[in-house]
């Protein structure tokens, strides 16, 4: 198990940093721009990003307070108004009367790009549908940036967001996607990041595995290993901070000996049960999805 760390890395200078465009500038239309901001560091910005929040008529933010200091920090004033999972259905009849008047609306959550794990579809949904123009603003983003680091192939990978809280439904979730050859990345919070860990390397086998944390802030670390190591070293050292997990693709191997597995449970649990008890059993030891147990033991059965 490997770790990387950068103890200079800070995430930016207390001072503001008033900018201004050079050159004559460009129009900015109406319509709803969907800008990425900073996950940590604050110079971890566009110069369009802030172009268009020093232009725009009203900035959506998931968390005014957070945005303010951003904006602060580059000596922008902007009018902000608040988008969230809390306020979303009644502010969202707000921003769209805006946008059909012709306004131009950023909207921003609190680190990274909106809409990835954190509040914005139906927004965007509704602008599309109302013939708003929808403009992304790319940049930072905590999943790209683990992915990057992590030494995982990169060619296909699938983001699951935040896997299930419960224990059970996690397990589930991750046998819905064990046999998908890709790399995977999921988002946790640092209290559950340990049994989360644990349930993986219990569902997805003994696969290489990254945790990165704290992303481009002074603590920035990248913990390497495979998923029973790293489910062991922060089963007695919990993280702090933004998690990102990064999990590597199943090996061919593997998925033949998973398989392999569920079959000597299953055919020990066809002498004393019916199908379905049987698969609910496996599917239980296993974590993997009853429907596709219960497939196996009505396979099993037919030979």
């Amino acid at each position: 198990m490997t770790s990387s760390e950068d103890p200079e890395r800070t995430e930016a200078s207390g001072a503001a940093q008033s900018w201004q465009p050079r050159g004559p500038e460009q129009p900015l239309g109406a319509g709803l721009y969907i800008v990425a901001t900073p996950i940590g560091n604050l110079q971890d910005i566009t110069i369009r990003a802030l172009d268009v929040l020093r232009r725009a008529d009203l900035v959506a933010c998931e968390d005014t307070r957070v945005t303010a200091r951003l904006l602060s920090h580059y000596g922008i004033r902007a009018t902000t108004t608040p988008y969230h999972d809390a306020n979303a259905e009644r502010a969202r009849l707000k921003l769209l009367a805006r946008l059909r008047e012709g306004a131009k609306v950023a909207l921003v959550s609190d680190a990274g790009t909106p809409l990835i794990s954190d509040p914005g579809f139906k927004l965007v949904r509704e602008a599309v549908a109302a013939g708003v123009a929808v403009i992304p603003i790319p940049g930072p983003s905590s999943l790209l940036a683990a992915l990057t680091a992590a030494g995982m192939p990169t060619d296909r990978f699938l983001f699951v967001g935040f896997l299930p809280a419960k224990p059970g439904q996690r397990r589930v979730a991750l046998a819905d996607v064990q046999a998908i050859p890709a790399t995977l990345v999921a988002m946790e919070s640092p209290q559950r990041l340990g049994p989360c860990l644990a349930d993986m390397a219990a569902v997805l086998g003994r696969r290489p595995a990254a945790v990165a944390r704290e992303l481009t802030k002074h603590f920035e670390e990248t913990v390497r290993g495979d998923l029973g190591e790293l489910a062991a070293h922060y089963a007695d050292a919990p993280a702090k901070g933004e998690v990102v997990i990064v999990v590597g693709p199943p090996s061919e191997a593997s998925l033949v000996a998973d398989d392999a597995a569920t079959d000597a449970l299953l055919r020990t649990a066809l002498t004393t049960r019916r199908p379905a008890e049987a698969a609910a059993l496996v599917a239980q030891q296993t974590g993997r999805a009853r429907r596709d147990v219960y497939a196996r033991a009505m396979a099993l059965r037919k030979r």
